[in-house]
């Protein structure tokens, strides 16, 4: 259901999105309002969320998925769910995340899907993550090619189980319907985390990058993943997952290009991996003792190390099925540098 499918004498449908002072999920807000959404958008602060939305016609519920009872009575009346709230790599303090992983990624979602259900709702699109796909190096990875729990972290072993646990509820419940977006790295503006990857472009404005680190990436605008979210509605099918990558990049071909934005000099040397482990391991200590979230933990120094070349995906559902185009890399970039400007975060 979407409002164009709507009569004109019926309220907008109502959505709720977990998540929704993150990334993806402030910006699937505002995709949702422009989209003639009512939103009822989930938030752990509610002032973090009175900040980040202003004075957006939205309704803030005040929640979290460590309880689900906490907020369930909310979901009543919602006719679709966008759940884009997880544990991941930018949640990290140094250490294990097994239990948070496993708590808030897979034991949650099936709670969650459970007080929807009861709740009366029946549709739902998940942010699922390229996680949980993985070909060889320089292939095309399309959306049937699954990685094996045995071949994933803790990380990517949670997002595999978490649209485990969807699929089966699909198989348990014929009249709920479901599709799963999977993102690759997502930049862009409304980054007041930061996520790795906004705190990436604040450590090359502020010449904290040591060189040029290891790897590729799969990078998309976050708007764009938005975009692909409200599509799925009226053109994906239940139970499919659509990528939403973007672009494959080299991360010596994107640092430079974030500092070109910036009007910065770049690093030029490569960082190896051996110094990028040492890094990791010494941001993990440093984690423990501040119990603050480190950007270059162990577990995403490995991941840029076994990953690396592994990041061509199809786009071919992308535009295709849902009809979508990414927007050009520069503009994306762009607006998180201004936004990160506009927000104080860089002068």
């Amino acid at each position: 259901m979407t409002p164009s499918s709507q009569n004109k004498n019926t309220p907008a449908p109502l959505a709720f999105v977990t998540g929704a002072t993150g990334l993806l999920g402030n910006n699937l807000v505002r995709a949702l309002l422009a989209e003639g959404f009512q939103v009822r958008a989930l938030a752990r602060s509610e002032a973090k969320a009175r900040q980040q939305f202003e004075r957006l016609p939205i309704e803030i519920v005040s929640g979290d998925l460590h309880s689900i009872p906490s907020f369930s009575a909310a979901l009543s009346g919602v006719d679709v769910l966008f759940h884009t709230a997880a544990y991941f790599r930018d949640s990290y303090t140094g250490g294990n995340h097994a239990h948070e992983l496993e708590a808030i990624n897979v034991k949650a979602m099936k709670e969650l899907l459970d007080a929807s259900w009861k709740a009366g709702i029946r549709r739902m699109v998940h942010a699922s993550s390229i996680a949980v796909l993985k070909g060889a190096k320089g292939q095309t990875v399309d959306e049937t090619m699954l990685r094996r729990e045995n071949d994933a972290d803790p990380y990517f072993r949670s997002k595999i189980r978490s649209e485990r646990v969807l699929n089966n509820f699909l198989a348990d419940h014929p009249e709920f319907w479901a599709c799963m977006v999977l993102p690759g790295w997502m930049h862009g503006p409304g980054d007041r985390g930061p996520t790795s990857a906004g705190q990436t472009v604040l450590d090359v404005a502020r010449g904290k990058l040591p060189g040029l680190p290891p790897g590729s990436v799969s990078l998309v605008d976050a708007r764009d993943v938005a975009l692909a979210m409200i599509a799925c509605l009226s053109k994906g099918k239940r139970g499919e997952r659509y990528l939403a990558a973007g672009r494959h990049l080299t991360m010596t071909d994107l640092i430079p290009l974030i500092a070109r934005l910036i009007g910065r000099k770049a690093p030029t040397r490569p960082i190896p991996m051996p110094l990028l482990y040492l890094i990791a391991a010494l941001s993990e200590v440093r984690a423990r003792l501040t119990r603050k979230p480190v950007l270059m933990s162990w577990a995403t120094a490995k991941a840029l190390a076994s990953e690396n070349d592994r990041s061509h995906f199809s786009a071919h559902r992308f535009h295709h099925d849902l009809g979508l185009t990414f927007r050009p890399l520069e503009e994306t970039l762009t607006d998180e540098i201004n936004w990160f400007r506009k927000a104080g975060f860089l002068p």
